[in-house]
């Protein structure tokens, strides 16, 4: 038995729920197949989710609502599943679903439920990466598994451990042992580094934050992997590095994917970017007829999120300066009329006397034709209109489909994210006050483009 077994002892474990969302759902059935030096022994448990199984979980699992509704509730099995767990290597297919399941159901007790866990997902694709799938039922046929009643938990853990024998019969154990030292990704932290972050690091997109002793935000990054990306950190390689000596705290904050992880980078890097204190676009005014000029306008006195015919976005007056001189050169615009020059009506301006201006000031051009030249030179720089009739939910679901994220915005505005529909007009409420940020523009705006969320409006 030894030789199967990896530096700890082991349990394999599959979970049936009533769904897949982690906040809504809950568990009703539980199976474990624990390893040791002991040898192997089995148990199974019903579980009282508390509410009704749905017709569709039934016909999955075949468990239904009269069945659970004489089970034990996870109170009162969590002393046992809590003495079952202790100390072993946790092993489920997909473990961040089974894992992440009884957490939350431990942390509804009160309880902080942590252990290493290991994915037979990854775990297959580690050991034999020349095969493109890696589902449980693909699996099976490939090595010919016998399985009992599929998607029931203790067939399921069972099937786990015969596939974990079939592994070490077809591969040496050392090779083994170093992909589960690779997923399972144990470094040493630093001394000043609670070692607990090894447990409570999700494999799930999301944003994270280093912070010195101080308090002083030395890095705050986004990724498709926290665990995966935080852990690398303090691996052998990086170990010298000054941010593992300076950091004291990691933060972190899980997302459903990109758009949710882009949004906690930028919360979490708050206190370090840059203010928008001078934020200013230009935006084209008529002056008369088929005569528009661009006109210097600041958030600070002009809402963005619903002004139109702004054009570009820049931190300061300077910049904004310097972007529109360079187009006018480019464009061959007159410094006059685009408001650069200090010349008298009717004078030439600079840009003439250089060459580089067509003439409007001093009548060799129409106006009507420099203001056309001038709206093509600054469109591909004309901020977006808000596209919705009032605020949206921009929803992400991650991967397993077991996190949804509701972002809410209004006009370009981002008030929050919540997890469930029902929430959304509190926090319509609450956040109703918030102001124009370029960022946030910039990263709705390509998400919108990119087709990439669903769109839920909401009606007010």
């Amino acid at each position: 038995m030894t030789p199967l077994l990896a530096h700890d002892p082991l349990i394999f474990v599959d979970l049936e729920t009533t769904g897949a969302n982690f906040a809504n759902d809950r568990i009703i059935e539980i199976g474990f197949v624990e390893v040791d030096q002991h040898g192997v022994r089995e148990w199974s448990s019903l579980v009282n989710p508390g509410g009704t199984v749905s017709d569709f979980i039934t016909g999955l699992t075949g468990i239904n609502t009269v069945m659970v509704s004489s089970a034990p509730s996870f109170k009162q099995l969590a002393p046992l599943v809590l003495e079952k767990l202790r100390g072993r290597l946790f092993i489920a297919h997909n473990a961040r679903f089974d894992y992440t399941f009884l957490k939350r159901e431990f942390k509804r007790l009160g309880i902080d439920f942590r252990a290493p866990n290991l994915c037979t997902v990854k775990l297959s694709r580690r050991l034999f990466p020349e095969h493109h799938r890696h589902s449980l039922d693909a699996l099976l046929t490939r090595y010919s598994i016998t399985a009992g009643d599929r998607h029931r938990a203790l067939a399921d853990a069972q099937v786990l451990w015969s596939l974990w024998q079939r592994w070490h019969e077809l591969l040496p154990v050392e090779t083994v042992r170093k992909a589960i030292d690779a997923i399972v990704g144990r470094p040493q932290l630093p001394e000043q580094i609670d070692s607990a972050l090894i447990d409570d690091l999700p494999e799930a997109p999301g944003a994270y934050a280093m912070y010195a002793e101080d308090g002083n935000l030395l890095l705050a990054k986004r990724s498709s992997n926290l665990r995966q990306q935080i852990l690398a950190h303090f691996s052998l390689a990086n170990r010298d590095t000054a941010l593992v000596r300076n950091v004291w705290r990691v933060e972190w904050r899980e997302a459903a994917g990109e758009l949710g992880a882009r949004l906690h980078e930028l919360e979490l890097s708050a206190c370090a970017r840059k203010p928008a204190t001078d934020l200013c676009a230009w935006q084209l005014i008529r002056h008369g007829d088929g005569d528009f000029r661009p006109q210097l306008v600041h958030a600070r006195d002009t809402d963005f999120s619903r002004t139109p015919d702004l054009f570009g976005l820049y931190m300061n007056s300077r910049e904004a300066i310097h972007a529109l001189r360079k187009l006018a050169d480019v464009h061959r615009l007159c410094h006059n009329q685009v408001g650069l020059g200090a010349a008298k009506a009717g004078e030439a301006c600079v840009a003439f006397r250089q060459k580089t201006c067509r003439g409007v000031c001093v009548g060799k051009e129409a106006v009507a034709l420099h203001s056309a030249r001038l709206m093509t030179a600054l469109a591909k720089f004309k901020l977006s209109g808000w596209p919705f009739a009032g605020p949206v939910a921009l929803i992400e679901r991650d991967e397993f489909g077991m996190r949804e994220d509701y972002h809410l915005f209004d006009c370009w505005r981002y008030l929050g994210t919540v997890h469930d529909e029902a929430a959304l007009h509190d926090l319509l409420d609450k956040h109703s006050d918030e102001r124009f940020d370029p960022d946030i523009y910039r990263i709705i705006n390509k998400f919108l483009k990119s087709g990439k969320v669903r769109v839920l409006p909401i009606a007010l």
